[in-house]
């Protein structure tokens, strides 16, 4: 099977599966523990039918919408995904590239591979992902960078204060950057394309915070290790008020999922939340987020803006979130 055969996003992770090597491939694919959550964001779709309505006169379909001071030309968009030229070697630019022709937001992680400067360049709308770690330092020149070089929105990811137990990732023994040991070697030489082009390309790094953290960049880590020893855990509510005053633009706060935190959004200024469960990466047993929209939209819906994310696989899943309320929907692995 190659690009061209490729119908629906289960056809490109059968594609994935195969061209990737199996530390890369498990930790895209990966949720936390027994991967209930993971599972179970996309089921919750099946839960909720459609009911359409005939004779509305569609020729002009017009499928705009506004988010964060956006306006993109579909409501769906590009979450933030670490570590993507693991999967690619042009990684973030990839994603740039669709976002452009398609007229859509994308995301770039604090732990990605392309840095704040080089997204820059694109004409698309662009959103940083900020995870706040112990570095003082580093969380301010984070911002800085991203008010140089005109990012359209920030977003602080919460719901990774600590490492969700990837269990696949013990096993295939993935760090960042890939390392060759005896237990993964297999499967690099079993996937020479991209063996090749990962040993032939620029060097991997990740360059949005190897100004101050070596780990990920030039020291191998476990993404456990990374987070335990980099994150910082003890975020509150009033590191995010400061953070949403010391951007002064659209914000939004990724991995929201109680109704109480969301009513906490709006207190705190955001402008948008992403009802996010981190892709059942990270607590596993959580509620799908579109299980929790309808709640969600009911307390705080005209307040702020609700992304949802997670989950979705197909064009009917955004309508079902749109017609439960929600202002957009992103997706990270879609």
């Amino acid at each position: 099977m190659g690009l061209a055969r490729c119908r629906n996003h289960y056809d490109f992770r059968k594609l994935a599966k195969r061209r990737l090597p199996a530390p890369l491939f498990h930790y895209i694919d990966g949720g936390a523990d027994d991967e209930v959550t993971l599972r179970r964001n996309t089921q919750a779709f099946e839960d909720v039918d459609l009911v359409p309505n005939v004779l509305a006169g569609v020729e002009d379909v017009d499928l705009s919408i506004e988010v964060l001071g956006q306006r993109l030309s579909l409501p769906l968009f590009f979450s933030p995904t670490a570590m993507q030229r693991l999967f690619h070697q042009d990684g973030e630019r990839a994603v740039a590239r669709v976002a452009e022709e398609f007229e859509t937001l994308f995301g770039i992680s604090t732990i990605g591979t392309r840095s704040i400067e080089e997204m820059a360049s694109s004409t698309a709308p662009k959103l940083f992902q900020i995870y706040i770690h112990r570095d003082v330092a580093l969380n301010a020149d984070l911002v800085a960078r991203c008010k140089a070089a005109n990012f359209n929105a920030l977003a602080l990811t919460v719901d990774t204060v600590v490492a969700g137990n990837r269990e696949r990732d013990y096993v295939t023994g993935m760090t960042t950057p890939p390392k060759f040991t005896p237990a993964s070697l297999l499967s690099f030489a079993m996937h020479p394309t991209w063996t090749l082009a990962y040993l032939a390309g620029e060097r991997f790094e990740l360059p949005n915070v190897s100004r101050y953290v070596k780990q990920g960049s030039d020291v191998a880590s476990s993404i456990a290790s990374y987070i335990h020893e980099q994150f910082q855990p003890n975020i509150t509510w009033d590191d995010a008020a400061k953070l949403i005053q010391q951007w002064g633009g659209p914000f939004a706060l990724k991995g929201v999922m109680s109704v109480a935190d969301a009513k906490m959004a709006v207190q705190v200024g955001a402008s948008a939340i992403m009802v996010s469960n981190h892709g059942g990466r990270q607590l596993d047993g959580s509620r799908a987020p579109f299980d929790q929209l309808e709640a969600i939209v009911d307390a705080v819906g005209g307040e702020i803006e609700i992304i949802l994310d997670g989950g979705i696989r197909r064009g009917t899943h955004v309508l079902k979130a749109l017609a439960m309320g929600a202002t957009a929907c992103s997706g990270g692995r879609m």
